[in-house]
């Protein structure tokens, strides 16, 4: 249950609601985006400048989002701030791009009650400043199960957004303009958030309550519900995996009539769709946990490290070890700027080189062509 908080009404009214954005590293611009520009139209169709805002960076550089792009913050977070909201947001490979100076700035903001959000998967950044302890908190599916064993005492959904007491947390994409269209409905009723909404083309406002969608082809999910209810009860039951003629029993249909719908529409049975499920939990869990092989194979339903291993490197192409091994290191030069510049590689090929920590790089399975035909 979430509920409205104190901290969203107490500014009056004639002075703008100061908000922060604390860029981390390799952040998506996306998340900045949609959470920014609902505050900026609100700020147009009333007249007056209901919001202030400023990009922050631990240091004061420019932070250089996922896609090579680079912005040039406002100030540092080790400038005196009076803010009333403060939103984390987030990217790519978030366990390795947060500092302590980080951590230990939005505790200072805790302390004087601030308001506290975060977007795609910046909770991860709060959840390790003990700061979503005892709170209901949502982020992206992506770094989900690392949050789930890093941080117990947080407690997870999968839900788009959360609204609980002095905290929000969103998933990602376009998800933190529903979040702030929330927001603008809580502060200045449903009126001023619609109008916003209108001038997005947003044809549907998403409820905090929906849930984010699982990683399944959308219109596939839509076209075949038994298809994706079975894969919602496999994303389900990972320790413990569900026999298949139990599973199609939970669906509601035959373990054949299952077995017909993965192979026409995923080319593959349920049975190596299962796993494959189970494998791409487990390789998050190696690139964002420091939970053990073993660990790792009891989380994800495997009798034995040992086959864990085995059916990894037969499905993955390596061994579950050198999953750990990438890291992405920046170009360095000693000569002058213009030819450092000169002899990077483009922005995309830089924004790839960074992705390749990240558990879903290289693992898109297109659809097949017939998967919505029917």
């Amino acid at each position: 249950m979430t509920n409205d908080t104190g901290s969203l009404t107490k500014k009056p009214t004639q002075e703008p609601y100061r908000v922060g954005f604390l860029l981390i590293e390799n952040f998506t611009l996306i998340a900045l985006a949609t959470a920014v520009e609902p505050l900026r139209v609100a700020n147009q169709l009333a007249g007056t400048e209901l919001y202030s805002w400023k990009l922050l960076t631990a240091s004061g550089d420019y932070a250089r989002a996922s896609d090579g792009i680079t912005m040039v913050p406002d100030a540092s977070i080790e400038e005196e701030h009076s803010f009333d909201l403060v939103i984390v947001v987030a990217g790519i490979d978030v366990t390795r791009s947060f500092s302590r100076r980080e951590v230990t700035w939005l505790k200072q903001m805790a302390r004087r009650h601030v308001l506290l959000g975060a977007v795609c998967t910046g909770p991860y950044v709060l959840a390790s400043a003990g700061l979503l302890d005892g709170y209901a908190c949502s982020a992206h599916w992506e770094c989900l199960e690392a949050m789930q064993e890093g941080f117990p005492r947080v407690q997870t959904n999968n839900r788009l957004f959360t609204v609980e007491r002095e905290r929000m947390t969103c998933t990602g994409g376009t998800v933190p303009m529903h979040m702030m269209l929330s927001f603008l409905a809580r502060r200045h009723g449903q009126e001023l958030s619609n109008a916003v909404s209108h001038m997005f083309v947003c044809d549907r406002v998403r409820e905090e309550s929906e849930q984010q969608p699982m990683p399944m082809h959308p219109r596939l999910a839509c076209a075949q519900p038994k298809l994706a209810e079975a894969a919602q009860l496999m994303e389900a039951n990972i320790e413990e995996p569900i026999e298949l003629q139990e599973l199609a029993s939970l669906a509601g249909i035959s373990r054949r009539q299952l077995e017909r719908l993965f192979l026409k529409h995923m080319g593959c049975t349920p049975s190596r769709y299962y796993l494959r499920v189970r494998l791409n939990r487990a390789r998050r869990l190696l690139k964002q946990t420091s939970c053990s092989i073993v660990e790792i194979a009891s989380m994800c339903g495997f009798v034995s490290a040992t086959h864990f291993s085995r059916c990894y490197r037969k499905t993955m192409g390596r061994a579950p070890k050198y999953e750990r091994m990438e890291f992405f290191t920046p170009a360095r030069s000693d000569g002058n700027l213009a030819d450092t510049m000169a002899s990077l590689p483009s922005s995309s090929l830089q924004a790839l080189k960074r992705a390749r920590t990240e558990p879903t790089y290289g693992t898109f399975e297109g659809p097949r062509e017939d998967t919505v035909s029917s």
